[in-house]
């Protein structure tokens, strides 16, 4: 009995102390950073002036890319495919003209999701050509499809290794797990340095940004197969190639299916932001309307990228198995109404058909600007808002993190990382926020840790609150779902569309547009983690009196921490992504030197900010992800 009283009492130290060393080692540390580093922002001694190296390897990449056996024999046969095959896929589509696409998205989302969404496909063509868009709209789908089939090829084969070899999986998951972090834009630097500014450098980083979801999926699927129907798969005799194609595959199907729709989504995110680099089609148009602020023309061409959006999600997300014959009956049908709109209209929407919306949206926009803009009587304007929110709350946070001595932000960032997580995660995360000032952009890259700490504490308290809503009441749910479905799909671009439109540009429109797009994600996560909290839980602490307050902070929370903290890191990984896209509004920091590096050439620029976006969102994503099995990574 002795034996089995005190046996259980021996872990409790260990986790006692595990728990409380941080705290007694920043009590060390703290008196012992006072005395040796001082204080202040990180110091110029230990900094590292990457300009010249850059400036010279981009110089050198620039004068040799005609010349080098390296440009010529290898990037410039992947640039020349890259062109060929996009040019290929537009003439294609230039070919079937507008009622064969659009004949073509109907029939194949009818074939393969629904009469429902086959309605809907048609529609969104249609709204398309109505806009004025359909050209754009043609370029952008061509190099999407081009981008889709490389990300998902790469991305199956990587999964595919690394779910038949636990030593790739392990060589592949930290590759994969910083690639998940990073934002779009530290993607299109390397990539303008290597194939210079146009089509073939938004295509690769597309594929490079777009890969990680598939592979991490497949690897996923591939090795969470039942044991059960494999080992019976064997014992019948089948070798390993035929037990990967009749069993690990088909049990692997949901997975796979979600690592394509991932993948699409994310690729049409990164073909609109490439519009940077040259990509063309409807990220240009938003791209050239934003710079000149004409929000009639960037949301005439969002419309279509958001229609574009949900039909491919949806078409991937329920797509089922089709039969031979109904792709060629498809096909029969395609190309009679090709035949039909060119006999109509020619090979582009007809110009007769188009209908305007920037004139009356830019109108309306001068309505808000005169009305709700500023002089709202009692509540002020929106620009009032976010002069107050910069004022009261992005200033004060900035200048509070820039007073501080860097060793204490490294000390914070090495304690909260312990509190989550490992020695490895916080040895990272110590590492990558040290890196940021060996870089030299120390005091940058705390102004975007500003707005990403600022936007990420709005998100978490409105998403919270909506979840708890939506967790409580399922009409509530049901309202919701359609608003987050179209919030979830729409490419981070078109957030800055109405944002521009509000609160004009700067660091708090950036902010709003990040709070706009991190919040769906949270309002999900969180949602479901509440509505599968254990029902006999529930039910035990309603039979006890408790109040639907108590149940909430007692019990729902408690055992939704997983979920809670996984929205966390989502709000955290999404809210840096738009700030740093902010730099196209105003929102200054890194993000703005990224920008300033493509729009100039100033390579080494950006690719210092590039770097210092990495770090930040790697030590973000230490900070705020748990290691373990209570919090999986999405």
């Amino acid at each position: 009995m002795t034996a089995a009283v005190t046996a259980p009492a021996q872990p409790r130290l260990p986790a006692v102390a595990r728990r409380y060393w941080p705290l007694a080692a920043a009590l060390v540390l703290v008196p012992l950073g006072l005395l040796l580093a001082g204080g202040g922002s990180w110091p110029a001694a230990l900094s590292v002036d990457l300009s010249g190296p850059l400036g010279s390897a981009s110089d050198w990449i620039v004068d040799n890319r005609d010349s080098h056996p390296l440009f010529l024999y290898f990037f410039g046969h992947v640039s020349n495919a890259v062109v060929l095959s996009v040019r290929g896929v537009y003439l294609v589509l230039l070919a079937a003209g507008w009622a064969g696409v659009t004949a073509a998205a109907g029939l194949i989302a009818w074939r393969v999701a629904g009469v429902r969404l086959a309605l809907t496909a048609v529609a969104s063509f249609a709204v398309c050509g109505l806009l004025g868009m359909w050209v754009p709209t043609m370029q952008t789908l061509a190099l999407m499809v081009v981008a889709v089939a490389a990300s998902v090829a790469l991305g199956a084969l990587l999964g595919l290794a690394a779910g038949l070899s636990d030593r790739t999986y392990r060589a592949l998951r930290p590759v994969l797990d910083t690639m998940q972090v990073l934002p779009a834009f530290a993607y299109l630097l390397p990539v303008v340095l290597v194939f210079g500014i146009g089509v073939p450098a938004a295509v690769l980083a597309t594929v490079v940004y777009a890969a990680p979801p598939m592979a991490r999926l497949t690897a996923l699927g591939l090795r969470g197969a039942d044991p059960g129907v494999l080992e019976a798969s064997a014992s019948l005799g089948a070798t390993g190639t035929q037990r990967l194609l009749t069993a690990r595959l088909p049990l692997a199907r949901k997975e796979l299916l979600l690592g394509v729709n991932q993948s699409i989504m994310m690729a049409l995110s990164m073909a609109v932001i490439a519009s940077v680099i040259g990509a063309g089609g409807l990220g240009d148009r938003v791209y050239q309307a934003l710079a000149s602020v004409d929000v009639g023309a960037a949301l005439a061409a969002g419309i279509p990228i958001v229609l574009l959006a949900v039909v491919l999600d949806r078409t991937a997300t329920g797509a089922r198995a089709v039969r031979g014959r109904d792709w060629a009956a498809c096909a029969v049908a395609v190309v009679a109404a090709a035949v039909t709109g060119r006999l109509i209209g020619g090979d582009t929407w007809p110009a007769a058909w188009h209908v305007g919306i920037a004139e009356p949206v830019n109108r309306a926009v001068d309505w808000m600007t005169a009305h709700l803009y500023s002089g709202v009587p009692v509540i002020g304007g929106t620009a009032d808002w976010a002069a107050h929110f910069t004022g009261w709350v992005l200033d004060p946070v900035r200048d509070g993190l820039q007073a501080l001595p860097w060793w204490s932000l490294l000390l914070v960032v090495g304690v909260l990382a312990l509190l989550v997580g490992t020695w490895r995660t916080a040895l990272t995360a110590v590492a990558a926020m040290a890196a940021i000032g060996v870089l030299g952009v120390w005091d940058a890259s705390l102004d975007t840790l500003s707005q990403v700490l600022a936007a990420v504490a709005v998100t978490l308290v409105l998403g919270f609150a909506i979840a708890v809503a939506a967790a409580r009441s399922a009409r509530v749910e049901r309202c919701l779902r359609p608003v987050l479905d179209v919030f979830q799909t729409m490419p981070q671009f078109v957030y800055l569309i109405p944002v521009v439109a509000l609160f004009g540009v700067g660091r708090a429109p950036a902010v709003a547009a990040a709070v706009v797009y991190a919040l769906p994600a949270v309002v999900r996560i969180t949602t479901q983690g509440l509505r599968n909290v254990d029902p006999v839980a529930m039910e035990s602490a309603r039979s006890l009196g408790a109040t639907g307050r108590q149940q909430l902070l007692q019990v729902q929370i408690p055992l939704a921490r997983p979920a809670l903290l996984l929205a966390v890191n989502q709000a955290v990984v999404l809210v840096l992504a738009v700030v740093i896209i902010g730099g196209l509004v105003g929102g200054g920091a890194l993000g703005y030197d990224v920008v300033f590096g493509l729009a100039q050439g100033d390579l080494a620029t950006g690719l210092v900010a590039g770097a210092a976006i990495v770090c930040l969102g790697l030590m973000l994503d230490r900070v705020t992800q748990p290691t373990g099995k209570e919090a999986p990574r999405a």
